[in-house]
This record gives structure tokens, sequence and C-alpha cells, in this order.
């Protein structure tokens, strides 16, 4: 489950993790108030204005309707007033949203860091994530942080560090050391650096999550380090230990579609292909993406029934596959070893009779628990729906329907 950065920011408080203040807002008037309220604490006239969605590169995206940036710094309160204005409502489009963009519901106006101190002030990269090849949580830093990132890790990978933890012993102080130490930091700045670490690094586990970025770690000119931006994803699996943090989740962020899928306990991923699929079991699932693109095909959905599938979880799966108008084929491939294929030709059968005039192909191949009687029930159901035995068959069929 993805947070917004003002959500994440708020958890990592938590775990005494510095930040950049700032608050959410919804309207023009929020952001003036919110303002007035960063300017008396800090003193400065500056605060930035930043959009709201579960997608990086905003500093460089744009709105599509007035081509403002997604962050903005702005010098007054007319300023801030105007860019949460041009912002709230908009349509940002960045390199991860693709040119459908996403719709800015909040943003977070928050403090200005580049204030006046002793020393320079840096922007370093670090995140935290499963490396599954090792079995072991992994901290990835650079020295070179900030909007170009990318860039450094194409460019210059010497200058991106890892820095692995065993899962019996956790971060160990000297690995929280050597990391302050490679991102060039001494004195004061290193010593708030293996504090921050150490501390972001408990938030990463304590909150299960899946990925910890920030983008940039920035030293201050008063030497303190803080989290300016935080890109937080949390295990899906572990929300059940979290109920306040599922409470966190924002749908209007994610595909409708696979939103109304969860609601059924299907898994459903969108595609960009023309063949709808519904299969029981990710590894079957795979192979039948496989052979879809293999016969000509491209398919246009990943739906695991699972095992527990009935009829009504079954018409649920299907009227989200037709919901897309560039499906010109469905193929369920069902293999009844938990689940029943009877179950799964009734909920097929239910679904066609409900929804009506459904003019693209529908293939169907069922084998294992209960096969013959889905067969029966299909052939007798007087529906155009054409069946299939051997996985060669359904491929076959595929083909046709899409040539």
């Amino acid at each position: 489950m993805n947070l917004h950065e003002y959500q994440a920011k708020e958890l990592l408080k938590k775990y005494n993790v510095t930040v950049q203040e700032g608050i959410a807002c919804s309207t023009a008037q929020e952001a003036k108030d919110a303002y007035k309220s960063i300017q008396e604490k800090s003193g400065s006239k500056f605060a930035v204005v930043k959009a709201q969605i579960h997608a990086g590169g905003r500093g460089k995206g744009a709105i599509k309707e007035n081509g403002i940036n997604g962050v903005k710094v702005g010098k007054s309160l007319e300023d801030i007033a105007d860019f949460a204005e041009k912002i709230l409502g908009g349509t940002l489009v960045t390199l991860q949203t693709g040119p459908a963009g996403k719709v800015v519901n909040k943003v977070l106006v928050a403090q200005d860091m580049y204030y006046d101190g002793p020393s320079e002030r840096k922007e370093f990269y670090l995140s935290i994530l499963l490396d599954r090849s090792k079995g072991q949580n992994v901290i990835m830093y650079s020295p070179e942080g900030g909007m170009n990132i990318e860039e450094v890790a194409h460019h210059t990978p010497e200058k991106i560090f890892k820095e692995w933890v065993h899962p019996g012993g956790g971060l160990q102080p000297f690995q929280a050391r050597k990391i302050a130490f490679n991102l060039g930091l001494s004195g004061e700045a290193l010593k708030n650096c293996v504090r921050f670490v150490t501390n972001l690094y408990n938030a990463y586990v304590g909150l299960d999550c899946s990925m910890l970025e920030i983008n940039p770690l920035f030293k201050a000119a008063d030497d303190k380090i803080l989290a300016v931006d935080c890109k937080m994803n949390l295990d899906d699996n572990a929300l059940m230990r979290h109920p306040d943090l599922a409470a966190l989740r924002d749908v209007t962020e994610e595909d409708p579609t696979e939103v109304e899928a969860g609601q059924f306990n299907l898994n459903f991923v969108k595609l960009d292909g023309n063949v709808g699929c519904m299969v029981n079991g990710a590894g079957l699932a795979m192979a039948t993406m496989d052979m879809i693109k293999l016969s000509g095909g491209e398919p246009a959905n990943f739906l695991d029934v699972g095992g527990t599938a009935n009829a009504q979880t079954v018409e649920a799966g299907f009227k989200i596959i037709l919901k897309d108008p560039a499906v010109k084929a469905i193929l369920i491939n069902i293999f009844g070893g938990i689940v029943r294929c009877d179950r799964v030709a009734q909920g097929v059968i239910d679904a066609y009779k409900n929804l009506g005039n459904i003019t693209i192909p529908i293939i169907v191949r069922l084998q294992g628990t209960n096969a013959v009687e889905a067969k029966k029930l299909i052939d007798e159901s007087g529906l155009k729906v054409q069946s299939a035995i051997l996985l060669s068959e359904a491929a076959a069929l595929v083909k046709k329907a899409v040539a």
C-alpha cells in the first residue's frame, strides 16, 4: 500500500526521524493558513507547495491544465495561494504517471529548508528495501541525491552504496557510522546522520514497510539531517498488524477496477492488452499470459480467482474484465484442484446472463475437480462459449479471436 508524502512523514516522526515540517491542505485557503503557521514557527518568508500524488518526479512534472510544476517555492502569501489554486484539482503528469497523469486532491505546504547557517547544505539519497536474493534488508544510499538520482545510478553507479542488514542482529551502530562516512559527513552532521539512519531503519521494520525512500536526505546549514521528501510503501500482507495504517489507504490514487476486484478478494492487475484472462493460481496465470502472448494477443489483465472462488466471485471478475473496452476476447483457464470447476462455470453463466449482449468471444478451459459437470453446465446453457480441453486448443482459439 502506497502512502502520500505527508502521511509517511507523520509516521516517521513517531520514530523520532527528523522531517521537513509541513501541513497537508485541500484548498487554497487552507494553504494560506498553513503558510502563516509555518512562517510564525520558522521566521522564513519562503515555503514549498508540493502536490500529493502516488508518483515520483513531481518537481519535473507539470499540471496538464496550466503547465505549472508539481513542486513550487513561494516567497509570499500570494505566491502560496496562487500555486495551491493552480495545482489543486489539476492533473499532474510525471514520468511515473504516464500521459494520463493523476488528479491532485491535496498539497503539502512545507517549511523552506535552505535557511542560512554556518556550513554548506547538501542533498543525499537513501532508501531501504528487501534484497530477495540475499534474504536481507538493504540500505541503498548515495552522496548525489535529488531529482537526478536516476541519472546518477545510470552514469556513475560507483556513487551508489549498499549496506545489507542481517535479520538476526538488525542495523548495527558501525553500519550507521559507515553510511554517514560514505556520505562525506563529519562532526555534528555525522552524529545526526547516525541517529537519523538508525531511527529510519527502526521505522522501516516497525511499520512493516516494503520500501522506504528518502530523496533528498538533507543536511541543513546548521548540520541537521532530515527527510525533505519521503516515499513509503507498506506490505499489504502485514496490515493485519496495523489496522490504523490500513485506514490511510487512498483508493482515489488506485485503478478503480483493481479496487473493485479487491472487494471480492480477487488478485487483479490491469494491463494494456486485448485478451482478458481469468485463472486460478498465480503460476497458471503467468503461464496463461505467456500463452496469450505467443498466440499473437496481448494480456489485458492478470486475474487470479484463488482457491476459494465461487459463482459470485467469478461473476464479479467476469464483469471487471468486460469493463475494459480494449478486450477483444476472454480466456478462462481453470484447473480444479481446490476450486471446483462447476462453480466457475456457474459464475460464467450467471455473469453472461446478467450482463447480456456480450459480443466478444469467450474461451473456457476447465480441467480437474468437477470438470465434467462444468462442461455439461456450459453446454446446456445455450451460451456462445467456446470450450477447450487442451492448452494448445485454447491457444488456437485465442489466436483466431484476435486475428
